[in-house]
């Protein structure tokens, strides 16, 4: 059995079972273009490749877009499997609330912060302007 360490604790590999069960999960996924062929982090790093620059998404939009609006933290285990030199504007997803990576002070959310400024994304005391930032992609 393949064991995955998150949050210090061993799991059964998440990456596996997500792959393996996505299909029964999102029948919705099939008129997409062909996505059903494709593994959940590869449909998952599609989507947030077309967040526009200058623009954000949540995690939860992200997983919405992707056939499941409850995976939010399988957004966060793909963006954390992102292969390096892979181009996927990982910097573009934050919290619901606007907050980036590990907080404001953070090293990733001070780079990330960085990134995202150097976008033109307005923050207001450490938090995105998601009224103004968000992307306004919906599923339909």
């Amino acid at each position: 059995m393949n064991l995955l360490i998150l949050a210090g604790k061993p799991h059964i590999n998440m990456v596996n079972f997500i792959n393996n069960n996505w299909q029964s999960d999102s029948k919705k996924m099939q008129d997409h273009n062909s996505m059903s062929e494709k593994n959940t982090f590869e449909i998952i790093y599609d989507i947030i490749r077309q967040i526009p620059y200058g623009k954000v998404a949540t995690y939860g939009q992200i997983a919405a877009l992707a056939g499941n609006r409850r995976w939010a933290r399988v957004v966060g285990y793909a963006l954390h499997a992102t292969p390096q030199g892979s181009g996927i504007p990982w910097h573009r997803v934050v919290k619901k609330n606007g907050e980036v990576f590990g907080g404001a002070e953070s090293a990733g959310g001070i780079y990330q912060t960085e990134l995202l400024q150097k976008e033109g994304v307005g923050f207001t005391d450490g938090y995105v302007d998601m009224k103004k930032y968000q992307w306004n992609k919906v599923l339909f």
